[in-house]
This record gives C-alpha cells, sequence and structure tokens, in this order.
C-alpha cells in the first residue's frame, strides 16, 4: 500500500500539474482575450498579485465601468461547452467532483469510471477558466481518485483496499495542487463524514500520496504558500469574544449558502424544461449578468482575496461580494457546471472575515489590530461549517497562508462554527459517520456480534429435539410434522451427537418410491456436524452460519463436544444484535 501510495501520488502530482495550466490556459482565452478582461491573479510563488495597479482596481470598483457587456456571454459559452461533454461523455462529472469521490468511496465501493477524470478535468479547465465561480479542489479530488480507483481494479483488490486506495488519490491530488501536503491528506480522509470522524485506515496512505504529489508539483510549478501574508500574533485573549461572534457569522451565512446552493439546483435548474446539456449555460449567462456589476465573482477569486490581505478592498465591497459570491457558486455548480466549492467557500469566508475585522479594528484599534487576520480565519470558520472538516481545514489554512500564529483563533472560530452549522453541508454525500457508511456497515456488524455471546442470544439449555441414529423414517416425519425446528441432531445409543439432519433432506428422501421403508435417521444425518458452545461469541456463530448457509446450529457442552445442550438460529443471533444496538441507542 505505500508503493501504490506513492504511486498514486506521482500521478496526483503531475495531474495536478495539467490541470493548473490548463487553468491558466483557459483563463487566458476566454477571459483575457476574447472578454478583455484581466482579474487580479497571485503569482503562487511570490504572493505577487497582478495586476495591481490602482487605477484599474479603481476602475473596476466603480460598479463595473469599464467591463464590456459581452463579458456576460463568456461564462454561458463555457458552460455550453461543458454542459456538452458533461451530458454526453459523463454525467456524473457535473458538478463539485468532491461529493462524487464521496459517493463513490461510500456507495460504490470505490469504483469510478476511466473517463470520468479525463472529462472533469478539461470540463472544470473550461468552467473555471470562463469565469465560472469554483474552485480546484473538485476537480483534482477526482483525477486522484479516479486513477487510484482505475489502478485498484486493475490489480483486482479488494473493494476495501479500493476505498483506501481512492482516499489516497483524494489527499494526493489536493494535497498537490494547494500546496497543503497535511490538510489535504487529512481532508480527504475527514471530509467522507459530516460528524466528527475519519477514515482512520487512509491516512497514512493519504499522507505518502499528498507528500509524493505535493513534491512533483511543486518542482515543477514552484514552491511557496498560495496566499503571501504578514506575520500574525495571537496576542490578547479578549480577542477571541470577537472571533467568537465571527464563527457565529460564518455559520449563518453558511447555512445561507447551502440552501441557496442546494434550493437553485432543485427548485429551479433541475426544473427548467430543457436538456441537462444546457443548464449549466444558463447558469454561466446568469453569473455572467452578475459580473458586469461585480467582476469579481468571475473564477477562483484567490487575487481578491491577496488584495483583501494586502489591505485594498473597501469593507463595503466586502461584505457585498461575500453574498455575491454565494450567488455566482450557485449559478455556476447548481447548474451543472464543473468545479469545486473548496476556493469559492474561502473567498466567501474570507470577505465575511475581512468585512468583520475591519469594523472590528475600527471600533477597538487596541484589541483587533491586525484587521487582515479575521480573513484568514473567516476563510477556515466558514468552510470547516459548510464542510465539516474542521481539523483539516485549519492545517489546511495554516499552510495556504503560510503562517501558524493564529492557531487559537483557527482553532475556536473553525470548531465553534461546526457546532453551530450541524444539520446542513455542502458535501450532500456526506454520511454521519463511519458506523453509517455502506463501507463499513459489515464491520460495525462483526464489532457488535464480537462483543455478544451465544448464551446472550438463546437461553441454554433449552429444548431440542434429538433423533436416535435407529429411528425409523415414518418416525421422523410424525416428528417434524409437530416439531417447530427445522434441524435435528442425531445421537448413539449412548446420547453422542453423531450427525444432524434439516427437513429438506427428509423431503428428499421422500421423493423415492421404496427408501422411504428403508431408511433411518443414521442413513439421512449429516455427520460432519457444525456446533458451536455457550461460550462463543456470535460473530463467530454468523461465520459458521454462512459456511454451509445454516439456519440453525447445535449447542453444545463446553465440556463434551458430543453432547447437544440446545439449538441456536439466525433468528437468535439477529435478535441479540437489534437489542444491542437499541441498548446502546443507535436505532
Amino acid at each position: 500500500m505505500i508503493s501504490l501510495s506513492s504511486i498514486i501520488g506521482v500521478v496526483s502530482g503531475l495531474g495536478a500539474v495539467l490541470f493548473f495550466y490548463l487553468l491558466q490556459l483557459g483563463n487566458y482565452l476566454f477571459l483575457v482575450r476574447t472578454g478583455a478582461f484581466t482579474q487580479p491573479t497571485i503569482d503562487e510563488t511570490t504572493g505577487v498579485v497582478s495586476p495591481v495597479h490602482t487605477d484599474l482596481i479603481e476602475k473596476i470598483f466603480t460598479l463595473g465601468s469599464g467591463v464590456p457587456w459581452y463579458l456576460a456571454l463568456i461564462p454561458a459559452i463555457g458552460g455550453l461547452i461543458t454542459g456538452l461533454i458533461v451530458y454526453t461523455w459523463a454525467p456524473e462529472a457535473e458538478g463539485h467532483g468532491t461529493d462524487a469521490a464521496i459517493d463513490a468511496f461510500h456507495n460504490k465501493k470505490g469504483k469510478i469510471r476511466p473517463r470520468v477524470p479525463l472529462i472533469k478535468t478539461i470540463t472544470s479547465a473550461i468552467t473555471i477558466g470562463s469565469g465560472g465561480s469554483a474552485g480546484r479542489e473538485g476537480p483534482i479530488a477526482q483525477i486522484g481518485a479516479g486513477f487510484a480507483s482505475y489502478l485498484a481494479t486493475k490489480l483486482n483488490l479488494s473493494d476495501q483496499e479500493r476505498r483506501i486506495m481512492l482516499v489516497a488519490g483524494m489527499g494526493g491530488g489536493i494535497g498537490s495542487i494547494f500546496r497543503a501536503p497535511l490538510g489535504g491528506a487529512l481532508f480527504a480522509t475527514e471530509v467522507l463524514y459530516s460528524e466528527a470522524d475519519f477514515e482512520y485506515e487512509a491516512i497514512i496512505p493519504a499522507i505518502i500520496s499528498s507528500i509524493v504529489g505535493y513534491s512533483v508539483f511543486s518542482s515543477i510549478v514552484g514552491w511557496g504558500a498560495l496566499f503571501n501574508t504578514p506575520e500574525f500574533i495571537f496576542r490578547n485573549p479578549l480577542e477571541l469574544v470577537f472571533y467568537f461572534i465571527l464563527a457565529i457569522l460564518c455559520s449563518g451565512l453558511g447555512y445561507v449558502y447551502v440552501k441557496v446552493f442546494y434550493g437553485l439546483r432543485d427548485s429551479f435548474f433541475a426544473r427548467l424544461p430543457i436538456p441537462k446539456h444546457f443548464r449549466p449555460a444558463i447558469g454561466g449567462l446568469m453569473i455572467g449578468c452578475l459580473a458586469l456589476v461585480y467582476p469579481q465573482v468571475l473564477g477562483s477569486g484567490y487575487g481578491w482575496v491577496q488584495l483583501a490581505i494586502y489591505g485594498k478592498m473597501a469593507i463595503g465591497l466586502m461584505l457585498v461580494l461575500a453574498f455575491a459570491k454565494i450567488l455566482a457558486t450557485s449559478f455556476t455548480i447548481s447548474s451543472g457546471g464543473s468545479g469545486g466549492v473548496f476556493a469559492p467557500s474561502l473567498v466567501i469566508g474570507a470577505m465575511l472575515g475581512g468585512a468583520f475585522g475591519g469594523i472590528i479594528h475600527q471600533l477597538v484599534p487596541g484589541i483587533a489590530t491586525q484587521p487582515a487576520a479575521y480573513i484568514i480565519v473567516g476563510m477556515a470558520g466558514f468552510f470547516a461549517g459548510v464542510a465539516n472538516t474542521p481539523i483539516s481545514t485549519l492545517i489546511m489554512v495554516c499552510e495556504l497562508s503560510g503562517n501558524y500564529g493564529l492557531l487559537p483563533p483557527l482553532m475556536l472560530v473553525s470548531v465553534c462554527a461546526i457546532l453551530f452549522s450541524r444539520g446542513f453541508t455542502i458535501y450532500a454525500k456526506q454520511v454521519p459517520s463511519r458506523t453509517e457508511s455502506p463501507a463499513h456497515r459489515g464491520e460495525f456488524l462483526m464489532d457488535v456480534l464480537e462483543g455478544l455471546k451465544v448464551q446472550d442470544a438463546v437461553q441454554i439449555p433449552n429444548s431440542v429435539s434429538i433423533v436416535q441414529e435407529d429411528t425409523p423414517l415414518t418416525d421422523i416425519v410424525k416428528l417434524i410434522t409437530f416439531s417447530r425446528s427445522s434441524y435435528f441432531p442425531v445421537v448413539n445409543a449412548s446420547g453422542s451427537l453423531s450427525g444432524i439432519f434439516d427437513i429438506h433432506d427428509v423431503r428428499r428422501i421422500l421423493t423415492d418410491e421404496f427408501l422411504p421403508h428403508l431408511v433411518i435417521a443414521r442413513d439421512i444425518a449429516v455427520e460432519d456436524v457444525i456446533s458451536v458452545r455457550p461460550g462463543d461469541d456470535l460473530k463467530t456463530a454468523l461465520m459458521k452460519f454462512t459456511i454451509k448457509n445454516l439456519e440453525e446450529l447445535p449447542v453444545v457442552d463446553p465440556d463434551n463436544p458430543k453432547k447437544v445442550i440446545g439449538m441456536i438460529t439466525r433468528r437468535h443471533l439477529i435478535n441479540a444484535y437489534n437489542q444491542e444496538l437499541s441498548a446502546k441507542g443507535t436505532v
């Protein structure tokens, strides 16, 4: 698994490189050349934002003055191309790819069709490059997960191993393209569940894949954090009060985000009387019209976050953009466009945090001395709340900013945000915990049964329909007519167990015209008796039931395995399991 994780990391890193340059190409072809629009972008190795000329920034900030009207058509064209490709060749590549990978883990035995990563890469580059409000994490998660699934299938690995490799692929891709090896690996194992749970078997493979992928990607594209930030320092405990308020705001806005996102998908785009192929074009046109007023909503928006960190964004504008970005992201992805929700969520949280930090700085400048710190904390708090990933998000934001000086407020806001955000998530395919995942349902059953004994499931001793070896078939027929049992232990003259038969064995004999008058119990009994003891756990009993698909097993004396003292049925086992779950409050 270590070797396979390394291979997955190499491919994920190379896939991230390809996707990174395809995004740049798409942005250049659609927005720069065709739309005559250049938005701020970050040099991800130096943190320099280009363009940074004040006149251009002010020109864009004046509610779209100078923005060409035909810019509204660019996202629509991108959406049209995306829709035609996705719904023709790989419908599962629509929307945000992380959710598709989560669904594959839980419900599809870790299987992803080989064509999906390729389609997702192309369509996401078109969607984001043409101005769609989407991020990189969804596409790259499917690229890494798709290759991992393909490799596991080719190697004939088990479903469990395929699932672990899928998570490693997600971690490798996300850790690569965000230059966040630890955060990416933990995110892949945490995002599967909406409660505080991890896919812990996959943590080490995901870390290995993420380290390798990060090294490959950074060696080609360049090293450094995504954002360039000053040295933030947390020194005033009183400021935690304001960070707590920020957590509440993040949770509230997160609720709005999720409701708008899925509300538009289910109540608007899904009801449009047009083929699915054209819905992303409608969403693209809607975001294009919004961009005529607020062009900052186009694309991933990282450049605007960097400008906010530099203090070049007005408080009012940041507050408006927090809501405008929610609409833009919903228009893009809810309509069927291809991309992730991580980047837009970071932008929304950053704008909310920046606006709140600016206000608090004006009110109490002696306490909130670094208003830009609220941008970083807002990013983590908002996404942690909507994605239910507090641990991985705060680590990833630290890696994205290259700054660990805000760990206490990051921890506070991330944890509080998820506590306030219980009941909703941006990832609809998440399940609450491992015990409710189809991927672990059998394991949980075994864990419960392992803690129960045969004597817990059925009263021992109990009545048993024991048959002597020399009992004629006619008497056996009379016995089974009035017995509730289906299985009948056979004993010899000394009372020792010598075999067992069931009613189906008797029926087969009865179809013969002559044998019924000659047969005795010893003739129809199976000598290889599968039995259990009162102290055996129910996991062992279940395994013995399934060896030959039996419905009942004889329970024998622990000191004398030839002495039958009772019978246990599958129904006894199931009843004991259900009672144990009820006692634990699971059902």
